[in-house]
């Protein structure tokens, strides 16, 4: 992702996030499921980093099972972070005693090799240029048997607004995320062991079509790419676009929205032992 990309993600997530709790349902019963995935695992870890932490939904779920865990919440904009600082002071007991906050690119860690114990990404990997470049910094910044567990979206995501958009012009509206087993295979690249993937379709429904652009806009969903043609589009365009979204909508009147959301985990090995020649033995000893 060049400078100019990722300048206009983060500045279409700053531009959302006064109004992006509101709109973030899909989000907030994610991160139940992640919580609930998170909760069949038995580990204790010191520090937590919140990968694409948004405004926070993972803080309080991330502090009730690891109340004495320091937090690192990190995203792309600032503004996120700064709704969450926000209430900081509000939530000061919910949320425990250490919290940090970073602004930074999942691309480029700013933070030290094997220096976290667990990694949590909820509905943020999508956003990445090149998930195999993230992963490698995740593998990085894990301490050994340290947990990454995240959940993306998957390709069928917006199908439906995907294929109204194709019988009104040529332009591409909605990102194209990767599937589940090319995330799979990407964490057996990056030296992650035993990785596990899931997948599940999530529907939400709206009033019409202007509610689902609108929600999608207020949760920083919408894509980057022709943003400023799809705000040129006029009256007769906009209704042929309507009129072709029509064929999804349910029998109680109500436009759907489809997310495949893409769930993962895997665990960073232990590091690898070097290889002697045969018959020779190696004994490690530290001076005190």
């Amino acid at each position: 992702m060049d400078s100019a990309q990722l300048a206009a993600v983060r500045r279409s997530f700053d531009q959302a996030a006064r109004g992006y709790d509101a709109a973030a349902v899909l989000q907030r019963e994610v991160a139940d499921r992640l919580d609930e995935r998170l909760g069949l695992m038995r580990m204790a870890p010191k520090r937590i980093l919140d990968l694409g932490s948004g405004t926070g939904f993972a803080a309080p779920f991330l502090s009730r099972r690891f109340p004495r865990a320091e937090r690192i919440a990190l995203d792309l904009a600032p503004a996120m972070l700064g709704q969450e600082r926000a209430r900081r002071g509000l939530r000061q007991r919910v949320l425990g005693p250490a919290n940090h906050f970073v602004c930074g690119d999942m691309h480029h860690l700013p933070l030290a090799d094997a220096s976290v114990d667990m990694i949590w990404s909820n509905l943020a990997l999508q956003w990445a240029d090149d998930p195999l470049t993230v992963f490698h910094e995740c593998r990085r910044v894990l301490r050994p048997e340290g947990l990454f567990l995240f959940a993306s979206f998957g390709p069928y995501t917006l199908s439906e607004l995907r294929s109204t958009f194709a019988q009104v012009d040529t332009h591409t509206h909605i990102n194209r995320f990767v599937d589940m087993h090319e995330l799979g295979d990407g964490l057996l690249a990056t030296s992650f062991a035993s990785p596990v993937m899931e997948m599940e379709r999530i529907t939400l429904t709206y009033a019409d079509l202007k509610a689902v652009l609108r929600d999608l806009k207020a949760m920083g969903a919408h894509t980057v790419l022709e943003r400023d043609q799809f705000g040129l589009m006029g009256r007769v365009r906009w209704q042929a676009l309507v009129a072709a979204y029509e064929r999804f909508v349910q029998a109680d009147g109500r436009f759907p929205a489809t997310f495949e959301i893409v769930y993962g985990h895997a665990w960073a090995g232990m590091p690898k032992r070097p290889k002697y020649p045969q018959g020779e033995t190696v004994i490690r000893w530290q001076s005190r």
